[in-house]
């Protein structure tokens, strides 16, 4: 770059980035709401989006305890796709993904969402017969899915390593194409922006310290900017779900885990789909930064930590250079963990609750963010008609007494 490019780019820079209109409001919290979200992250920005939008309710506050981003929603690696086993959780995500898919329009927001496909390995017998059950019950289910060969494999991802020599002979994959990636943080900006122009109140940076009672209703939320009053409250805070929960009386069948995630430094465009192995135990992409994306399970301990760990970094990068040897003299370039809470069938839990004008939206465990848009969607229709969507019903909380559960620990054996 010249010295004269140099001074251009700075000059714009002081003159094209002043005086720009905020992106939604930062109003203050009024003295009550029809509806409080508790919990500004994707899920909490979409079921206020949907409140307002598909049910014509706008008198809604979101309060996020931090600012807009800094949750799970920031802290995720990115994958969409709606290939899960039983067809409860295939209705809820293919709902979702048929809703990224025109998100971006809908919004007036680049999402940046890549449909680049998802390719899950096999690499043995009992991984093939496990990925054509799910192919099987995607397709009953008019979801696209596939079952692809080494060779056609090969085609698809050319670096990775389909040597029959290797550690982990692949075998074979499935394969959604509608599956890939977004942004994460423009999919909270899009819909914080929709939201707001809707007349939604989005309150950062207002942490929810308690949640008033009178009898078996919920009455208001205290916060750390005064107690705000509201007919209906709806809880997504992920990851803290239980203490939320547990504010209003309320124990949740969850436990709240660590997930760490990690980057390498930016490389040209050399992985064009979203590749993951339960085998090797690690799924990776490439952003649009020229980053290798790379993630793979929860931490085995309960904890509030969003922070890494040496043992999970080695883990993650051995299997990196197992799937990829061209990574091998990759630098990584940063770390991070989230926290997400888990269920014990996988599945999240979206609904009433036995307190009234209460509702609960969590336990999405590692399958989060692809369902950001059909969570939001599914849990305002509850919210606001006070009777679960079809969607939302089977993963009640009522199914952890009746012994309904959903159990997808084999769609989500990876993290992501």
């Amino acid at each position: 770059m010249t010295k004269y490019s140099i001074f251009s780019l700075l000059r714009h820079a002081r003159h094209h980035h002043e005086k720009w209109p905020r992106a939604w409001r930062s109003p203050e919290p009024k003295g009550s709401y029809d509806v409080v979200i508790i919990g500004g992250g994707g899920h909490g920005l979409a079921t206020a989006y949907y409140l307002a939008k598909e049910h014509g309710i706008t008198n809604v506050a979101v309060v996020e305890k931090g600012h807009i981003g800094s949750g799970n929603v920031g802290r995720n690696t990115t994958i969409v796709r709606s290939n899960y086993l039983w067809d409860e959780s295939a209705a809820i995500y293919e709902k979702s993904l048929k809703l990224w898919e025109g998100l971006s329009q809908e919004l007036n927001f680049n999402l940046m969402f890549s449909q680049r496909g998802v390719l899950n390995l096999a690499h043995n017998q009992h991984d093939l017969r496990e990925l054509a059950r799910r192919v099987n019950a995607n397709r009953l289910n008019g979801i696209d899915s596939e079952i692809l060969s080494p060779e056609q494999i090969k085609a698809f991802c050319p670096i990775l390593n389909t040597s029959p020599a290797a550690r982990y002979p692949v075998l074979g994959a499935s394969l959604q194409r509608r599956g890939g990636t977004a942004r994460h943080d423009a999919v909270a900006w899009g819909f914080a922006r929709a939201a707001d122009a809707l007349g939604v109140d989005i309150i950062e940076n207002c942490e929810v310290t308690g949640i008033r009672r009178a009898d078996d209703r919920a009455a208001g939320v205290e916060t750390t900017k005064g107690f705000i009053k509201a007919q209906k409250i709806g809880a997504v805070a992920a990851g803290h779900s239980s203490v939320v929960a547990a504010m209003a009386g309320l124990r949740l069948p969850i436990e709240s885990h660590p997930l760490q995630a990690m980057v390498s430094e930016p490389i040209k465009p050399v992985l064009h789909t979203v590749v993951m192995s339960t085998t090797v135990h690690v799924y990776i992409s490439q952003s649009d930064r020229g980053e290798l994306v790379m993630g793979a399970g929860i931490d085995g301990f309960t904890s509030y930590a969003q922070r890494s760990g040496l043992s999970t970094i080695e883990e993650m990068s051995a299997a990196c250079i197992e799937m990829f040897p061209i990574t091998s003299r990759l630098r990584m370039l940063r770390q991070w963990a989230g926290i997400v809470d888990v269920c014990p069938d996988a599945s999240p839990i979206i609904g009433m609750t036995p307190i009234k004008g209460f509702y609960i939206n969590c336990g999405w465990g590692t399958g989060g963010f692809k369902a950001t848009p059909g969570s939001g969607w599914a849990f305002a229709h509850t919210i606001a008609e006070d009777r679960p969507h079809p969607l939302a019903e089977p993963f009640a909380l009522e199914r952890f007494s009746s012994g309904r559960l959903i159990d997808e620990h084999g769609a989500a054996a990876v993290a992501h």
